[in-house]
């Protein structure tokens, strides 16, 4: 197969409060409450239809089980994607940088699609402890977890998934973290997931001595801060997980 120049289309499948220090920027900004997109994307150019990650929950769901989240009618990803004019049968390719709740929903709409996760991500996933249960939709809460019955391509490192598309470890926020860097006609983009959070986290404190900023959420510090510094060190642009401002553009680059 050619190598494709890609373009990634950022998709807004919703809203959610949380709290700044405690997600986004470790040590800055605790107390203070923001809203925050879940971010899911597309990248075009290439035979068929990619996407990564799949969004957020409906607004009961996420609200009841989560944080205060707004999913508007039509920002479910199935719908996002016929506005594009994909069908969701045409996707062929589905990457998936973790399986938390707010990254999985819907994925079974996407029948046709390969899905990619790291195998120590779907392990853990499949029986998290106890203080991650919600994040997993973890059925000792009584739910049924939206990647629950699927049928997985595992990965276990660094891989090329399609010819300009490589997943890589970026763990640290979750057990089996993987960034997705696209080759596009500016260089390669790295999708981080939530291994980048928000530009904060790459732009640093240098009053503090801190290069970066890691985000508040991890279940692994030291591997979060060596995740981070890999993203900073590979790519041209990285694309965080939860920074309304990659939004303002429809698609990269």
């Amino acid at each position: 197969m050619a190598e494709s120049i890609y373009r990634i289309r950022p998709v807004l499948t919703g809203t959610m409060k949380v709290d700044q220090g405690a997600y986004l920027t470790w040590g800055r900004g605790v107390g203070k409450e923001v809203v925050i997109p879940a971010t899911a994307w597309v990248i075009e150019g290439g035979p068929y239809p990619i996407l990564v990650d799949t969004g957020m929950a409906d607004s009961e769901r996420a609200s009841r089980w989560h944080h205060d989240g707004i999913q508007e009618p039509g920002q479910d990803m199935p719908s996002q994607v016929r506005k594009l004019g994909i069908d969701p049968n045409e996707v062929a390719v589905l990457i998936l940088t973790h399986l938390h709740w707010d990254h999985t929903h819907n994925m079974k709409a996407f029948k046709n699609a390969r899905q990619i996760v790291h195998r120590q991500e779907l392990a853990f996933a499949l029986d998290p402890i106890p203080q991650y249960y919600r994040s997993y939709e973890a059925y000792q809460l009584g739910l049924e977890a939206p990647f629950k019955g699927l049928e997985f391509e595992l990965v276990d490192g660094e891989r090329e998934v399609l010819p300009g598309i490589t997943v890589f470890p970026t763990f640290g926020h979750c057990p089996g973290h993987q960034a997705v860097e696209v080759r596009t006609e500016r260089g390669p983009y790295v999708i981080a997931g939530d291994a980048v959070m928000v530009y904060e986290n790459l732009r640093g404190d240098p009053e503090a001595r801190m290069p970066l900023i890691p985000p508040g959420r991890f279940t692994d510090a030291i591997a979060s801060w060596e995740s981070l510094k890999a993203i900073a060190g590979r790519a041209t642009h990285a694309l965080p997980g939860h920074d309304m401002r990659v939004f303002d553009k429809e698609v990269y680059p």
